[in-house]
């Protein structure tokens, strides 16, 4: 059941990235879509991760 849920999440990211790519070469409405919602995604995750390193809350 863990290897399901991470080959999904694998293919969530290189599909996220494959449309992050395209949108960039003006690809299709949808694709911008997509490319905004993993690049908005990926900015939570770092805040995230840098948050954790840090639990000030403030930046080195």
């Amino acid at each position: 059941m863990m290897l399901l849920a991470l080959s999904g999440i694998l293919v969530l990211t290189v599909g996220g990235c494959v449309c992050v790519w395209w949108a960039a070469r003006g690809g299709p409405r949808w694709t911008r879509v997509v490319s905004a919602a993993t690049l908005a995604t990926g900015e939570l995750t770092r805040r995230a991760s840098r948050y954790d390193r840090n639990p000030s809350g403030q930046d080195a």
